[in-house]
């Protein structure tokens, strides 16, 4: 039995952009397993398990991709991090995480992610990120991205 709040308040939800929901134009995706101590007391997946979903998710985006070995002495560190939870979210069902570059500034780096359990919308997040040498100054983000942009 499902103790969340009734479906009519799922119309207060956030909305993304549709476009940006699409999974079709995201050139990376993994899964993640839930573990049954990542539910609320509601029995859904928990919103700080579900940001930490997303954090794991970037981690092998970045595997996947290379940016890791091509930034050596730079720190990338998270500046922004918005989350939109679209829909409710169950143990046991891995999170299908959809990732890719939406833009790419001099110092600055914005991911976005699409986050599905099924067929079922779970949410959307926009990561920016900038890169920063041992002193703490910013540095170009190394442009190495190419194939890993939202796909339009």
């Amino acid at each position: 039995m499902d103790v969340g709040p009734p479906a009519s308040y799922l119309r207060f939800m956030p909305k993304p952009d549709p476009a940006l929901l699409d999974p079709a134009r995201y050139p990376f995706s993994c899964d993640i397993e839930p573990r049954f101590g990542d539910q609320d007391l509601n029995r859904h997946l928990n919103n700080v398990a579900i940001a930490s979903f997303i954090e794991d998710a970037r981690v092998r985006f970045y595997h996947a991709n290379g940016f890791r070995a091509h930034i050596r002495d730079l720190n990338v560190m998270i500046v922004s991090v918005a989350i939109e939870y679209l829909g409710q979210a169950h143990y046991p069902g891995a999170i299908t995480i959809h990732c890719a570059v939406e833009k790419i500034g001099r110092s600055s780096l914005t991911l976005v992610q699409v986050l599905r359990q099924g067929e079922t919308l779970v949410g959307f997040a926009r990561s920016v990120m900038v890169a920063v040498d041992p002193q703490g100054a910013v540095q170009p983000v190394p442009q190495v991205f190419d194939g890993w942009m939202l796909r339009s």
